[in-house]
This record gives C-alpha cells, sequence and structure tokens, in this order.
C-alpha cells in the first residue's frame, strides 16, 4: 500500500494540538456522565457508551504503543488509505474493545491514555514513523486519523448521551480532509466535485473531468453530516431527504461509494 504521490501532509504541531483539544473535550464529557449513562446503548452495534470510551482510550493509546516499538523504515499508508486498510480489522477491534471495558474503569483509562498521549507525543518528530495498525505511517499522519476518531465517536458519545461536546475547528477540519481524501482515493476520477466547505473540496468518480467554470457534478454539504455519512452514522438517501446534503448533475450520487470508514 504505498503512499499516493500528491499525498496531503499535515502540519504535525496543529494536527496534535487538534488532537488534544478534542481530546480533552472528550476527558470532560466522559467525566460527567453516571453509572446509568455508561450502561446506555449507542448507534454502534451492540456497545454501550462504556466501550464507546474504553475504544476512544483504545484508539488515542495506539500512538503510544506504536511509539514503543522500533520504527518502520519508511510510511506504508496515508491518512486517505487508512479508512478502506482498517475495515478489516473491524472484527479484532471489537473484541479488543470489550475486553478493555470489561477489566478498567472508562474515567480512569481515558485519563491515563490522554496524559500518555500528550506527553510522548510532544517528545517525538512529527516525521517519525511508528508501527501502527493497519500500516506504518508518519507521527502527524497518524495524529490526523486520531482526529477522525475523536471527532465521529464525540458526535456518537453525544448522540448517546445527549452530553453536550463541542468540535475543535482545527480537528473537525482536519477529519473532514481525511475522509474527503479517502473518498478521493476509493474513487478515482475528476467527473464529480465534493465540497464540504470552509474545509475541502475533492474531485473524484470516473467520468469527464472539467477544467473550467462549474463542474456539472456537485456534491455539497457540512464538515458533520459529511463525517456521519463518510463513517456510515447516516445514510446518502437520509442526508438527502434531510436537506443535508446537495447533489447536482448526473453522476452526482455518490451514495455507492459511503460508508468509506466504518
Amino acid at each position: 500500500m504505498p503512499p499516493t504521490a500528491r499525498a496531503r501532509r499535515y502540519d504535525g504541531q496543529k494536527t496534535r494540538a487538534a488532537a488534544l483539544a478534542q481530546l480533552d473535550h472528550v476527558r470532560t464529557a466522559v467525566g460527567g456522565l453516571t453509572p446509568e449513562q455508561f450502561a446506555l446503548p449507542t448507534r454502534l452495534g451492540e456497545w454501550t457508551v462504556r466501550e464507546l470510551v474504553a475504544h476512544l482510550a483504545m484508539a488515542t493509546g495506539s500512538v503510544a504503543r506504536g511509539l514503543e516499538q522500533p520504527p518502520p523504515a519508511k510510511a506504508a499508508a496515508t491518512p486517505a488509505q487508512w479508512p478502506r486498510a482498517s475495515a478489516a480489522l473491524a472484527a479484532s477491534v471489537d473484541d479488543r474493545t470489550r475486553a478493555l471495558a470489561a477489566a478498567h474503569d472508562p474515567v480512569e483509562l481515558l485519563e491515563r491514555t490522554a496524559e500518555e498521549f500528550a506527553r510522548v507525543t510532544e517528545e517525538t518528530s512529527a516525521e517519525r514513523v511508528l508501527a501502527v495498525r493497519p500500516a506504518a505511517m508518519r507521527l502527524a499522519d497518524a495524529l490526523a486519523t486520531r482526529c477522525v476518531e475523536l471527532i465521529a465517536h464525540s458526535d456518537d458519545l453525544a448522540a448517546a448521551t445527549g452530553a453536550g461536546i463541542p468540535y475543535d475547528r482545527q480537528a473537525l477540519a482536519t477529519a473532514t480532509r481525511v475522509l474527503a481524501d479517502a473518498l478521493a482515493d476509493a474513487a478515482p476520477g475528476g467527473s464529480v466535485e465534493v465540497r464540504i466547505p470552509p474545509f475541502a473540496v475533492v474531485q473524484c468518480v470516473e467520468g469527464p473531468r472539467h477544467t473550467r467554470g462549474t463542474p456539472p457534478n456537485v456534491v455539497e454539504t457540512d464538515p458533520l453530516t459529511w463525517i456521519r455519512l463518510a463513517t456510515g452514522r447516516t445514510s446518502w438517501a437520509e442526508a438527502r431527504e434531510a436537506a443535508q446534503v446537495t447533489a447536482s448533475g448526473e453522476r452526482a450520487d455518490i451514495g455507492g461509494y459511503l460508508p468509506i470508514l466504518s
């Protein structure tokens, strides 16, 4: 899975700050949950809120675990390739999440993980390659994928508990761009322009490429709706019916390419 030639590069300091800011928002929300709220169901299959929090700790903690290993010779994946490559790990992720949730207090687990995350990322160059699943990445790129996890699961946590969780602007922007680039990687081409203002514009889907003026096939939505579409939290049909996405042109139905990450 060699990195693409024109892969977006993420600024390590900005991406680290974004991930830390969103993680802090999650910590605040989780610290205020009651035992009854930890037992609530989520929209993630059979996971309860307790398991969702354990998964967030596991996903964030993967950075520290990767940095404990000898650095791979080179990066093997970009953030745009990460969603599709991660699909094969779903069963393993579920098993490990359930085991972690059963063995630890969720608040203490998240606090400990967040402190370790802040420490190891501060001490490490953003260019350092680390061993993460499913493939080795630059630290800056791995942090970009953690922004996706943190934003998507902040939304899951808010939906399950009713907690008001803020979205760090830079973390939301990074998550939006990672998933937009992932669509372009999964459906290469130039016949459809996907706009997610103010953070991302990508072209995708095979077919005639426009070169000037207004493109004939345009999809536009807001960042949070895009993240829900890209991660399977909402369907293309649901978003269209709710007028949360607009699509014009005969090739603009991109529902068949979604979700990108599930």
